[in-house]
């Protein structure tokens, strides 16, 4: 029974974190960021739970460019609210289906 009501919670404070608008953002390392950065972002529209610059970018134009990945950098920190800034995670950025960059 107490597995059940954990169970509960967890999937009722996940549907709460999703309409909350909580992002992961995952910035893969570049030359402004050598470490890269992984980003809990909250009040994003149209970006999905685990994202990047580089996914969002190659979506919408169908690669990447530093122009683009600036912009959608500079759309998230305007639009959005920072909650977390935690090391870059290659694993959380390979969920984005973003594209690996040699640095």
């Amino acid at each position: 029974m107490k597995l059940l009501l954990a169970l509960a919670v967890v999937f009722i404070a996940s549907i709460g974190v999703w309409l909350g608008g909580v992002r992961i953002i995952v910035v893969q390392p570049i030359g402004a960021l050598p470490e890269g950065t992984t980003i809990v972002v909250a009040g994003l529209a149209n970006v999905r739970l685990i994202d990047s610059p580089d996914a969002m970018c190659n979506r919408q134009q169908g690669g990447v460019s530093l122009l683009c990945r600036a912009a959608a950098l500079g759309a998230i920190a305007e639009n959005g609210k920072i909650l977390l800034r935690l090391p870059y995670s290659e694993t959380l950025f390979r969920f984005t289906g973003g594209p690996f960059r040699d640095n």
